[in-house]
């Protein structure tokens, strides 16, 4: 493919980055999508709460959306892992694994988030199967089950809180000493959820559906579902290579328009905002591509 020009190089071809090229592509754009195939959800078996697509794999979305941008002949695909990127005088260089290199005036990161699994066997392999975070896109599928939360601290209170709603049938996992208020305790031992403290030794699942928590002192749950938000890290580097903030919650820091605090550098999607789900990576996706679309007319008129 060699080196190439481009008005805007998207990072990260999933909702939020197929959102963004379908604007650009639509606004007669020459867009380069750099992906490498390894979105975050890849376990997740069904998407839900997304408009016109509940239900349907997130394989199933992404490929109809790539089905419907192939018809935008000036948005390209390019299948590689982009590992750094350089602020030129007109614009910027991206580098790819291999050594290619592709230039634009305008960059946009939709590279999502990558969560660090807790060193707890059968977790990773359950991650988006039967251990999820959210249960606007999850929570129906299971509401009423057997369901635990592993969390500690102002996180457990949160999910306690919020999952209630879904299940009476809720149990806390500290996986260690609680570091719950007295207070929040006293609130969710209110509504008959129970605190457990055990450290956990392993979930035992059967391809990825869990089915019961082992703790190290022998002692064992039946599991149908559980909650969990592990710690998380910024999938691509290259935003904070040119210089973009973080939130202190570690997201790539934007205002509504989507930009960074680098000029022409934009970012959209899981890696802006902790509410992930489809539907808004395609709304921050949409918002990203009509914004440097408008900023390049500005610039051209």
């Amino acid at each position: 493919m060699g080196e190439d020009n481009y008005e805007v190089i998207i990072i990260g071809g999933s909702y939020a980055g197929l959102s963004a090229a379908l604007a650009l592509g639509r606004a007669l754009r020459k867009v380069l999508i750099i992906d490498s195939g390894l979105p975050c959800n890849r376990q997740t078996p069904h998407s839900h709460n997304f408009l016109t697509q509940d239900g349907k794999t997130p394989k199933e979305i992404s490929t109809i959306a790539k089905q419907q941008l192939e018809q935008y002949q000036t948005v390209k695909f390019y299948n590689g892992l982009a590992v750094s990127g350089i602020q030129k005088e007109d614009g910027f260089e991206i580098i790819c694994q291999n050594g290619e290199k592709f230039t634009a005036k305008k960059l946009i990161f939709a590279t999502g988030v990558k969560d660090k699994m807790p060193e707890i066997p059968g977790f990773a392999e359950c991650w988006g199967i039967s251990v999820i975070h959210c249960p606007y896109c999850h929570g129906y599928e299971v509401k009423g089950e057997i369901t635990g939360i592993i969390a500690n601290g102002n996180f457990a209170a949160h999910y306690a809180q919020l999952i209630n709603h879904w299940t009476k049938d809720l149990t806390v996992f500290t996986n260690g000493t609680s570091t719950l208020t007295p207070e929040q305790e006293a609130k969710i031992e209110l509504h008959n959820i129970q605190i457990i403290e055990k450290e956990i030794n392993y979930l035992k699942h059967e391809n990825g559906l869990v089915e019961q928590i082992f703790f190290k002192d022998k002692t064992s749950m039946s599991m149908k579902a559980i909650y969990s938000r592990p710690d998380f890290e910024q999938h691509c580097k290259i935003p904070e290579m040119l210089g973009c903030e973080l939130t202190e919650q570690g997201f790539l820091k934007v205002d509504m328009f989507q930009k960074t605090n680098v000029p022409n550098v934009f970012a959209c999607g899981d890696n802006t905002s902790p509410m992930r789900s489809v539907a808004n990576a395609v709304a921050t996706g949409s918002m990203a591509g009509v914004v440097v679309n408008n900023l390049m007319i500005e610039a051209e008129f």
